[in-house]
């Protein structure tokens, strides 16, 4: 293509970061020579130490004040384009200015945004960009949050007629297997003061690069003036995009002025219809489907905020394993490039904007729900910026096929938090203990429940002005209320938070809404209630990953309900609801003590999966399996075959340690046998590590992870190993984070020593911009030192 098109330039390497407030930061002439060298994303809260003096509902990490600075050239190509900058996050109230100008801030720490800087920049020397990150409260969330520029940041130079920001949007009205039509809408500008000729061409290509049809047209476009074009391209005998065959097609669009190609956008897209019935559920394609959710934060343990986009996939396969097949992102808008995984991965996304409006909620700050909280948050930016983010959300993400709501808030009639109502007399739930007696009765004093109607009206109208295709949700703490006020009427969908006893009732007195459960428990009821109620599409369990923040208190610093702890790694409770959902026969055993008062206190811990017990000690055997029988074994004696009565049943059998081997086999439906044993371990001796990607990129950015598990001499895992682990790194790479899942290890992130958990550890290692060999060197003492080898190339 002509080099006048469309330049996308990623800006992530070679910053320069200072902890701390510098007030002439902003200066282009500022001698930032002594500033920490670091590459994007980057969250300077996860690098510092743990303190019980931070909030705990943020995990015990600090905020405070940051400065960034990019020195960049364009070439003087360049002179004659439109130059822009886009921060896909920075956490929060940041400050941009270029080469000393001052250019906006942004309060809320989720939105993407974008610069037009063509006019402060030069092709003659260095421009210098400088943010300023103000996160001075801490406590503004009940999760974590991060600080800092912790996600992606680009320049995109463009012709000036150019295509605007998110200005193509690719629909798919016309869906069926026979054939499709793709629409796409197309808004661009013409910045010169002359009346111009164009062409908009629209290529579409398969999943092949194959080119399946072309749309184009030529227009007129007047100086300083837009333009809105809509072109459809016919698709015979599509391949439909859904969770189980998630094929996506490329839609190419250019401008074309004189013969030649001044910009070009490429969209990926899907082609898929959907709809949601009062009575009759989910539909995907014409096809009735049951959508099997989990919510995640966007933290990545370690790690923090600043998570690579590898570090994603991994936890999206183990989910994808589960059956799970949908995602929450709960409850601000995710990084772009988590919603392209979900494209290409297949899962169905709610993408949610907010986690409170003009009213603040209580964050937790010593303990969850521990009195009094603390009142920092969203809530002072919302009035002025809450129309621009919402837009901006739907903007930037509209084009995803894995997307089939918008929500515009979760939890926002939260009761008391801060909004009441005469109705709180007859509130569900009024009596929790947890709470000082003034916040549970009601309040004329605090703000009425019936705002909520009013400014989700509002909110709802937002969305629609960026996108009329899909519906508009929200997740409903106290639905009772919220369907009196009105707020409910106001939403597309209704999202229903732990209120699974209420679907029938509501299904009767409300025929026309449309509900599904928007946060869930994983208990077997609350599945039950939506695989045997054809008119409730969904669960969004609570939560599929561990994240930090919303601890309980000093020194838990994460909240551990999820599936895969901060690590990744697979939890007992992660068998049991790949049982409960996956179409692929499965068998794992789990063990605990009997009597074990833990498991009562914790009704999500499902066992143990070791066979490292006292001599004849009591124990519980657990079998989470979806074939119909299973037979266990000790040291090759059968203790007798179980067969599975009901979904959701899990087989146990009492049972005196041995030392040897725990075996069981299951046979599926076609008598095919599944197995899967625990061996009694001895002591820790040797580290067996996995590498996910084996080369790397030396782009500075591509990483993979280093899986470590202690293992016995002879190989078996060692579940209780916490050894201490020492990793060193050589050649063009780096170690930017290491993760064993334990949610009380106030060990430094920052470090490089930890101690492993349940036998494993996993280390995050990032490539720098030169080829050669990566050389990683694990020490322990009582183990072997161990060494791996990456090439980068």
């Amino acid at each position: 293509m002509s080099n006048k098109t469309r330049i996308v330039r990623n800006l992530n390497l070679n910053w320069k970061f200072h902890r701390g407030d510098e007030p002439k930061a902003w200066y282009k002439g500022h001698d930032d020579s002594g500033w920490r060298d670091i590459t994007l994303p980057h969250d300077w809260s996860v690098e510092e130490p743990f303190s019980k003096e931070h909030s705990s509902g943020s995990g015990y990490v600090a905020g405070g004040t940051g400065w960034y600075r990019k020195r960049f050239t364009l070439s003087p190509e360049s002179e004659e384009k439109r130059v822009y900058i886009t921060f896909e996050g920075i956490y929060n109230h940041s400050q941009v200015w270029c080469n000393s100008y001052y250019i906006g801030k942004r309060p809320y720490g989720y939105s993407t945004f974008t610069y037009d800087i063509t006019d402060f920049i030069t092709s003659e020397g260095n421009n210098v960009i400088s943010v300023k990150v103000n996160h001075k409260d801490v406590a503004d969330s009940r999760w974590y949050t991060g600080s800092g520029i912790y996600r992606d940041v680009y320049l995109t130079i463009t012709d000036p007629i150019h295509i605007n920001q998110y200005g193509v949007f690719v629909t798919t009205p016309e869906v069926s297997d026979d054939k499709a039509t793709v629409a796409v809408n197309t808004q661009l500008t013409n910045e010169t003061s002359t009346l111009e000729n164009i062409q908009i061409k629209n290529t579409l290509f398969d999943q092949d690069r194959n080119v399946i049809s072309i749309s184009s047209e030529t227009k007129d476009i007047s100086g300083e003036s837009g333009l809105n074009v809509d072109q459809s391209i016919n698709v015979i005998e599509p391949h439909l995009w859904s969770p189980d065959h998630p094929y996506l097609y490329t839609v190419l669009t250019e401008i074309i002025h004189n013969n030649q190609v001044i910009d070009n956008v490429t969209t990926i897209t899907g082609i898929r219809s959907f709809a949601f019935d009062p009575s009759k559920g989910f539909f995907l394609n014409n096809e009735n489907m049951k959508i099997k959710g989990v919510c995640v934060h966007h933290d990545a343990g370690g790690l923090g905020a600043a998570v690579p986009q590898k570090v994603w996939v991994r936890r999206l396969r183990a989910l994808k394993n589960m059956g799970c097949n949908a995602i929450r992102m709960s409850h601000n808008p995710p990084a772009p490039n988590l919603l392209d995984l979900c494209d290409s991965m297949g899962f169905l996304v709610i993408d949610e904007a907010f986690d409170e409006w003009e009213g603040v909620k209580n964050k937790w700050s010593t303990g969850h729900n521990v009195y009094p909280p603390k009142h920092y948050g969203y809530y002072e930016d919302f009035p002025q910026w809450s129309e621009t983010d919402l837009k901006e959300m739907v903007l930037r993400d509209r084009n995803h096929p894995s997307i089939i709501l918008w929500s515009i808030g979760n939890e926002i009639d939260y009761p008391n938090d801060p909004y009441c109502h005469p109705y709180f007399e007859e509130m569900t739930g009024n009596n929790d203990a947890n709470k000082p007696a003034a916040e549970r009765v009601y309040d004329p004093n605090k703000p009425n429940a019936e705002r909520l109607t009013t400014i989700a009206k509002r909110l709802v109208q937002y969305v629609k002005e960026c996108d009329n295709t899909r519906p508009v949700t929200s997740a409903l703490a106290f639905p009772e209320l919220s369907n009196l006020t009105g707020y409910a009427q106001a939403l597309d969908v209704v999202g229903y938070n732990y209120k699974e006893h209420l679907y029938e009732d509501v299904l009767e007195q409300y025929p026309d809404h449309v509900i599904y459960g928007s946060e869930n428990s994983p208990s077997l009821d609350d599945w039950l209630k939506v695989r045997d109620n054809e008119a409730i599409s969904a669960q969004f369990i609570w939560t599929g990953i561990d994240y930090l923040g919303e601890a309980k208190g000093w020194p838990v610093r994460a909240a551990q309900a999820g599936f895969l702890d901060l690590a990744g790694n697979k939890k007992s409770s992660f068998y049991y609801r790949q049982s409960l959902w996956s179409n692929e026969s499965m068998v794992f055993l789990a063990v605990k003590r009997k009597n074990d008062a833990e498991a009562e206190r914790n009704s999500r811990w499902m066992g143990d999966p070791h066979w490292n017990w006292q001599d004849d000690e009591q124990l519980e055997v657990f079998c989470y399996t979806n074939c119909p029988e299973a037979e266990l074994f000790i040291n090759d004696i059968s203790l007798g075959t179980k067969k599975i009565t009901d979904i959701g049943h899990y087989l146990s059998w009492n049972v005196a340690f041995q030392h040897g081997v725990l075996k069981v086999v299951a046979k599926d439906h076609n008598g095919k046998e599944h197995t899967h044993q625990l061996v009694t371990a001895s002591e820790p001796k040797t580290l067996n590590i996995v590498i996910d990607y084996p080369e790397l990129i030396a782009d500075g950015q591509d990483i993979t992870h280093v899986e470590m598990q202690i293992t016995d001499e002879n190989g078996n895992p060692v579940y209780h190993a916490d050894n201490r682990m020492e990793l060193s790194i050589d050649g063009p790479g780096e170690i930017i984070g290491m993760e064993n899942g334990n949610a009380q290890d106030l060990q430094n992130y920052k470090t490089h020593r930890r101690n492993a958990y349940h036998g494993k550890l996993v280390a995050f290692v990032r490539s720098k911009t030169a080829e050669g060999i990566i050389l990683v060197t694990v020490k322990s003492d009582g183990l072997d030192t161990t060494q791996i080898s990456i090439p980068v190339h």
